[in-house]
């Protein structure tokens, strides 16, 4: 499998040890890959507040504060996901947003999206490195329906990836297409 590591630079780094805070929210870097589609007009205010919302989410999820996170959760996506079962869904996976660095690969923005409520969206493509050789990867979709209204969770998906199935800081092939992450432009993915 090939990789460009180039994109791996230190990109944004939250760590998520339980309990620890974060001081200051960490500016995305300029490798971090950026996609519009059909938004204009994306300020530098509205990437700090959807990467804050972003940050805010994971880090209560690697603290266990599910009540915190539930909170931040848009009001449909919690009707879906009654709070006991998103809960019970989150403490089956313990390992999942305990322990290592999520480094954000990908923000790609959205306006209006057909068959969704108008608004802007910023979809976070991520990947987590624990100290076991495991890798997390997944998305974080944040919305917002107005300027100045406060930024929900619209979407979450992650997968954890053992490091058996891990070759070379990459998934092997066959596990690679089950991923619901982006991993970057040099991930060999045709095969």
């Amino acid at each position: 499998m090939a990789i460009d590591r180039r994109g791996w630079l230190p990109l944004v780094a939250l760590t998520l040890w339980p309990g620890v805070a974060a001081a200051q929210l960490p500016a995305l870097g300029p490798a971090v890959e950026r996609v519009a589609s059909k938004a204009t007009g994306v300020a530098a205010a509205d990437e700090r507040a959807a990467m804050a919302r972003f940050a805010a989410y994971v880090m209560a999820l690697a603290k266990r504060d599910y009540a915190s996170a539930y909170a931040m959760l848009r009001l449909s996506f919690q009707a879906a996901n009654p709070r006991l079962e998103w809960e019970m869904n989150l403490r089956k996976r313990p390992v999942l947003w305990a322990d290592g660095t999520l480094r954000v690969l990908r923000l790609s923005w959205y306006s209006d999206p057909a068959g969704q409520p108008p608004g802007l969206y910023a979809a976070f493509d991520f990947r987590g490195d624990r100290a076991d050789g495991t890798m997390d990867c997944g998305y974080v979709v944040v919305h917002r329906a107005v300027p100045d209204a406060t930024w929900t969770v619209v979407r979450t998906d992650t997968s954890e990836v053992p490091p058996e199935l891990i070759e070379e800081g990459v998934p092997k092939a066959d596990v690679l297409r089950q991923l619901p992450c982006y991993l970057g432009k040099g991930i060999a993915t045709a095969f």
